[in-house]
């Protein structure tokens, strides 16, 4: 069998029927281009998720109250009074794999600067929050010990609140603002961090010294939370264990009954954000994945035409001792071809759409993986749409072949 030879066969037949032959390969053109694009826009949303949530940081641990029951009703977790001061100092003391922890009592409300107000949020908290949720203070101090020992009332705000209230370009640090009715002076302004993967704008908040906030604020002795870090991302489970045991011990929780907090990661918030990235990448590659079967139902299609038409020359060729398995090659490297060929063009079609999409502003990444996964199939669609035709060519009667008409 000289495979070069039927090769040339194959390549003449798809040039005498370019037009029918382009068409045909346009299928599997779209398809591979689409299976590239949307499997490059998956990777790219997954990885941009996961950049987010690192720039919070991936260590990062928050202890909040969980629900309870009194007098039989259930209590929601942010009417709970489960976290003490003493918590945060059992934590901080006892723990061996904790870098950074910080206690937190948050509020809302509306931060006013002359004729200027915006809604916003303030952070009860110390030094050691800006590290764990890797902020910095861009100009101007944080606050101290001493702050935090006499409930100092100054601040350190976010760009947003700088930009709703400082309209006018003044310099904020030293002016004093009211959040609700309290005065703050503002001694510092944070980086910029933007928005997190959920949409939240990191800048819209008001940094205080926790004990300001308890006090003057909020009038209370409990915390909402307690936020740390551990000393490395692969310690997290470690960790976790350990504040569960020390908390357990410090609410004198048995075996069996019910943890009155809550102790989450940001790397079970990234599993979980992975987990539903993937499905949706794996949903958004089977869509585009019809259109490689679509293309290769166009495969099946045209063969089918094109031994039809060229039954004659298939019993003239057998008739002269051509073997079945030749006419069989034959029409599968006709496949082969359109597939392979479209293939290459839906290949470079694709990284280029994804080009497009990510100058729009939605992140991708073409990986070698989706290409070669993509170029892989294109070709099992056109083995595997080509070989019916192809067999039931092989399969013809020389005698009723030449007779057809």
């Amino acid at each position: 069998m000289n495979y070069g030879n039927l090769f040339k066969i194959a390549l003449k037949a798809l040039k005498n029927n370019r037009m029918r032959t382009f068409l045909t390969m346009l299928g599997i053109v779209i398809g591979v281009a689409a299976v590239i694009a949307m499997l490059a826009i998956g990777t790219g949303s997954k990885q941009s998720i996961r950049n987010e949530i690192g720039s919070m940081g991936t260590n990062v641990i928050m202890v909040m109250p969980g629900n309870g029951q009194f007098g039989g009703v259930r209590q929601s977790a942010s009417s709970m009074q489960t976290l003490k001061m003493s918590d945060y100092n059992s934590l901080k003391n006892e723990t061996s794999y904790l870098a950074k922890i910080s206690p937190v009592v948050n509020a809302s409300g509306q931060c006013i600067y002359s004729n200027e107000n915006t809604p916003t949020s303030i952070y009860g908290v110390n030094q050691d929050y800006l590290d764990i949720h890797s902020y910095s203070v861009q100009t101007g101090t944080m606050f101290t010990d001493e702050d935090i020992k006499t409930s100092a009332k100054v601040c350190v705000i976010g760009k947003t609140v700088v930009d709703n209230i400082f309209k006018k370009g003044e310099d904020p640090i030293g002016k004093v603002i009211r959040f609700n009715s309290i005065p703050f002076k503002i001694i510092g302004v944070l980086a910029s961090k933007g928005s997190n993967s959920m949409g939240m704008d990191q800048d819209d908040l008001l940094i205080a010294p926790y004990t300001t906030v308890q006090k003057r604020i909020l009038a209370i002795t409990y915390l909402n939370g307690i936020h740390a870090s551990a000393i490395a991302e692969e310690y997290s489970d470690q960790a976790i264990s350990e504040i569960t045991k020390i908390l357990q011990i410090n609410h004198d929780i048995q075996i069996g009954q019910e943890n009155d907090f809550n102790v989450r990661s940001q790397q079970e918030m990234l599993k979980t954000m992975s987990s539903v990235m993937d499905m949706l990448t794996v949903l958004l590659g089977c869509v585009a994945g019809i259109s490689l079967i679509v293309g290769g139902i166009g495969i099946m299609n045209i063969m089918y035409v094109s031994v039809t038409e060229r039954t004659r020359e298939i019993g003239l060729r057998m008739a002269i001792g051509a073997k079945g398995r030749y006419i069989l090659v034959q029409f599968l490297i006709e496949a082969i071809i359109i597939s392979v060929l479209g293939g290459v063009i839906g290949v470079v079609l694709g990284i280029a759409a994804a080009k497009v999409v990510s100058m729009l502003g939605t992140p991708t990444s073409v990986s070698a993986f989706s290409i070669i996964l993509s170029f892989l199939v294109c070709v099992f669609t056109g083995i595997f749409f080509g070989w019916y035709p192809a067999k039931k060519a092989s399969k013809l009667n020389p005698i009723d072949a030449i007779r057809y008409e």
